[in-house]
């Protein structure tokens, strides 16, 4: 299983739930999560994605936490039946 693979899961099961999932791309401010999940009633939260077994970078772990004293949640995926449990948990805010 390649990231892209779980990627490509995350914004198909998004659509179907109603919402989004666009590529999130910051020049100039690197180690931002791959996509903005945004969904139905305002809910927008951040999700980095990653190979199966794999962990953000020490430079995206530090965003992580910049964006979560920031108030919002950062979830990060490496595997296909973490989607569900994320969109659920973001859905329900």
């Amino acid at each position: 299983m390649r990231e892209k693979d779980i990627e490509k899961e995350l914004t198909a099961r998004t659509k179907a739930m109603g919402g989004i999932a666009p590529k999130f791309t910051s020049p100039g401010f690197d180690g931002m999560p791959d996509r903005l999940v945004l969904l139905p009633r305002g809910r927008m939260e951040f999700v980095e994605l990653k190979a199966p077994g794999r962990k953000p970078r020490p430079l995206q772990l530090a965003r992580h936490r910049l964006l979560r004293r920031l108030g919002f949640k950062v979830y990060v995926i490496d595997e296909i039946n973490q989607i569900d449990g994320v969109l659920e948990d973001i859905s329900h805010e």
